[in-house]
């Protein structure tokens, strides 16, 4: 069975996007919401430690860093904005621009930790890694390459840390995420065209390692990767031409290095720094086969580029209950003119943050996050011939408006009794 190239491109050429979100808040459809504190101070040195205990998202080494049994408790309210004003040449100008295509939400993230001995800790992490939801006008000028797009990603990862003596621990486990993806793109340019839908979803696993060293006292480096993870998504394509399809798509989703160091200025000062990369290039462009022959019917053709994060940002501990946070970052998206969609029109971003926790009692911190992602850089959709994204039909240009704001509460809650002593700390012998 053959399906015309437009038609799968068109509804392909989103890029997969991922997660149980609104609006992308980081480099092309990655999330930036697992932790309050993190988001507070930019992520900076969240690999090594800085943001309590869903540092052990980025670095599961982090783990050793709390005594006790402790568990942090996220939600993080995303209020994406995005818009796309076609331009000339597109010949379907007329018909107008895409609305607001972000969809607001509300992202949880959870993570315990559990110290079993002086050397050994276990954990588990809950997360959103991933994810974008778009809905654009249902007319307008670049139908046939989106309408709506809705997809869903979840991770687990149960995690060990060991604490090798007082300045290195080491963490691991695996990673257990569920991915989802919906589609939904116009089958032709004109108002009230009829629609051709993809979706499928899986289950598939990897893993994270970390590594936290303490050469002196104040300061921390962690370093913190989550592998690849490659997702074998089974669903369906449906278009009145055709009826429906069963499917199958190979998807590697980008392993992320991470690194993090914090620095004790004084005794209530602390300068915190991160460098992420995210390995977007490995997806190039993922095979839509048909799922009872193999035959290739399409493809993907995303064609990104690696993402980069640099970040700064700094904690002070007003008083023994307040302590205060900011940072500042910029992010280089893995998309450009050469590979930005009507579906994830992401670019470069600067961002921009503030945070507060707030000690209630011995056993319960609440912290709060704000940040402002401001879109830098080139802003410019081309889709035309000699672009992959191109449908063989209706060529698109245009020029993107984008911001996002994250507002951010956690808590943070210690189950035993912290007055009781924890097991005695490993004494390095000279």
């Amino acid at each position: 069975m053959r399906l015309g190239r437009s038609l799968l491109v068109g509804v392909a050429s989103a890029g997969i996007l991922a997660g149980a979100t609104g609006g992308a808040q980081a480099g092309a459809f990655g999330l930036r919401s697992q932790s309050t504190i993190a988001i507070g101070q930019a992520y900076a040195g969240a690999a090594a430690g800085a943001a309590g205990v869903s540092s052990a998202f980025w670095n599961p080494a982090t783990l050793t860093m709390h005594p006790g049994f402790q568990s942090e408790y996220n939600i993080t309210y995303v209020d994406a904005y995005a818009r796309i004003t076609p331009t000339l040449p597109t010949p379907t100008i007329g018909f107008g621009g895409s609305g607001d295509v972000a969809q607001d939400a509300a992202v949880p993230a959870t993570y315990s930790s559990r110290q079993l001995t002086d050397r050994i800790w276990v954990g588990i992490a809950s997360a959103a890694p991933f994810g974008s939801v778009t809905k654009p006008n249902v007319n307008w000028a670049g139908q046939t390459y989106s309408r709506s797009s809705r997809i869903v990603s979840l991770s687990f990862a149960p995690l060990v840390a060991y604490k090798v003596n007082d300045w290195l621990s080491i963490g691991a486990g695996p990673v257990v995420q569920y991915f989802k993806v919906r589609l939904n793109t116009a089958l032709g340019p004109l108002p009230g065209a009829g629609n051709a839908i993809l979706e499928g979803d899986d289950w598939a696993a990897g893993g994270t390692v970390g590594v936290t060293v303490t050469p002196t006292p104040g300061t921390v480096i962690g370093v913190g990767y989550r592998s690849t993870i490659d997702h074998s998504l089974t669903g369906t394509f449906r278009n009145p031409a055709v009826g429906v399809v069963p499917i199958r798509v190979k998807v590697s989703l980008p392993d992320q290095l991470t690194f993090g160091v914090t620095q004790a200025i004084t005794p209530d000062f602390r300068l915190s720094a991160a460098f992420e990369w995210m390995n977007w290039s490995r997806l190039r462009a993922p095979a839509i086969r048909a799922d009872a022959t193999g035959t290739a019917i399409g493809s993907f053709p995303l064609n990104y580029k690696d993402g980069y994060l640099v970040s700064l940002g700094g904690e002070y501990q007003w008083n023994p209950q307040l302590a205060l946070r900011a940072g500042v970052g910029y992010e280089w998206s893995p998309m450009d003119a050469s590979n930005r969609s009507t579906r994830l029109p992401d670019t470069d971003r600067v961002h921009a943050s503030v945070g507060a926790s707030y000690a209630w009692n011995d056993k319960l911190t609440l912290n709060a996050s704000y940040a402002h992602y401001f879109a830098v850089g080139n802003k410019r959709i081309a889709i035309a011939p000699g672009n992959p994204l191109y449908n063989g039909a209706i060529p698109f240009f245009g020029d993107v408006q984008a911001d996002v704001n994250l507002v951010s509460f956690s808590a943070r809650y210690r189950w035993d009794d912290p007055k009781v002593a924890e097991p005695a700390p490993i004494i390095r012998k000279y």
